[in-house]
């Protein structure tokens, strides 16, 4: 019987590889906050600079979308939110499957001693509100090492 192994090129071969290679998800950048004005701004703001985002309004339906959606490479959260707060959600990350997951802190009331204890979490940063969008956006870029 006759090998077929020479029928391609190893140019031919390699060119094949490239069109059959499934192609790697772009990463999710999931972003909490209760109130929906705020994040539906910040994903707005990542959108407009290439940056794929779904919004969560509260803990609640973050925990449903880390669960069902394989993509998300980064949490940006808020804080203070109503029923469960941000320091729920990230206790919950850092017990499950994901607790790997790079976490943004983004909260315009706390003290000394809820920062220090959200940094002991491992989070990326901690950043105060009003946000510096250019700061956010390098911590992002940086994280799910693009551009």
């Amino acid at each position: 019987m006759v090998e077929h192994d020479d029928i391609l090129s190893d140019a031919e071969r390699e060119a094949l590889a490239r069109l059959v290679a499934p192609i790697a998800p772009k990463p999710v950048v999931l972003v909490v906050d209760d109130n929906r004005v705020n994040s539906e701004a910040l994903s707005l703001y990542l959108k407009s600079r290439g940056i794929d985002c779904m919004t969560a309004d509260g803990v609640q339906e973050a925990m449903f979308k880390l669960h069902y959606e394989p993509r998300i490479a980064l949490v940006i959260t808020d804080l203070r939110m109503e029923p469960k707060d941000g320091l729920d959600l990230i206790r919950y990350i850092r017990k499950s499957e994901r607790a790997a997951l790079s976490i943004i802190v983004v909260s315009g009331d706390t003290d000394v001693k809820e920062a220090v204890d959200v940094m002991h979490l491992g989070v990326v940063d901690f950043l105060l509100k009003p946000v510096d969008l250019g700061k956010l956006l390098e911590l992002v870029k940086k994280e799910l090492k693009i551009g």
